[in-house]
């Protein structure tokens, strides 16, 4: 992966992530809107997802949730996030399967989050009535989804053990929602994995090194 990356940005520089710089560039503009006296609705109005809206609306705005930076996290975070992993996946499989991935890990958040209240704070992978209007955007979900896809698609598989073993740390420490939803986008994306090595197309051999053996 090293390799890949390093190879792409001595070759195009920026021109090899822009979709990754347009999606820093989105985040940012929708972080600096929403911070503003007339900004806010409009911005929670495209891109906020709270699991007590209704499933239609909330699904228009998931594609946009991506970009809209938490309000109680430093969008420093979000953005450094989106150009490191977002923009090696850019470089590794392409912008179109990174949003494509990056999509399905935050569909899986949202729609667990659902799920988890509907199965109450009683139930392990449930969640409290108190989560249902919390604000679910913000690219975390999709960037964890993003790792271990990177990691299957390279043979990482020790880097993604560890992944996992971080978001698990994660809920252990601080049982919240945030940590739960990037646990179903794990197991969403190891589910496109286990299909794509069922049925897809078989993986090319991704070299080591800049200078493969023959």
């Amino acid at each position: 992966m090293f390799w890949t990356v390093r190879d792409a940005l001595v070759r195009d520089r920026w021109r090899a992530i822009p979709m990754t710089i347009g999606a820093v560039c989105l985040t940012s503009v929708f972080q600096i809107v929403q911070n503003t006296s007339w900004g806010f609705q409009p911005v929670q109005n495209l891109g906020s997802v709270k699991a007590a809206d209704p499933l239609g609306p909330a699904l228009l705005r998931t594609p946009l949730s991506l970009f809209v930076p938490a309000l109680d996290l430093p969008v420093w975070g979000a953005l450094a996030q989106i150009l490191l992993v977002f923009g090696i996946a850019e470089i590794c499989i392409g912008w179109w399967r990174t949003l494509l991935i990056g999509y399905v890990a935050t569909l899986a958040g949202t729609t667990y989050a659902r799920i988890g209240l509907a199965l109450g704070p009683e139930h392990p992978l449930g969640l409290p009535d108190s989560d249902r209007i919390v604000n679910d955007t913000g690219p975390s979900a999709a960037v964890v989804g993003l790792a271990i896809y990177l990691c299957w698609r390279y043979r990482a598989y020790l880097t993604g053990a560890l992944v996992i073993l971080a978001m698990i740390g994660e809920v252990l420490v601080k049982d919240n929602l945030a940590g739960k939803e990037h646990l179903a986008a794990i197991t969403a994306v190891m589910a496109v994995c286990v299909v794509r090595a069922r049925w897809g197309p078989v993986r090319s051999h991704v070299p080591l090194g800049p200078h493969p053996p023959p």
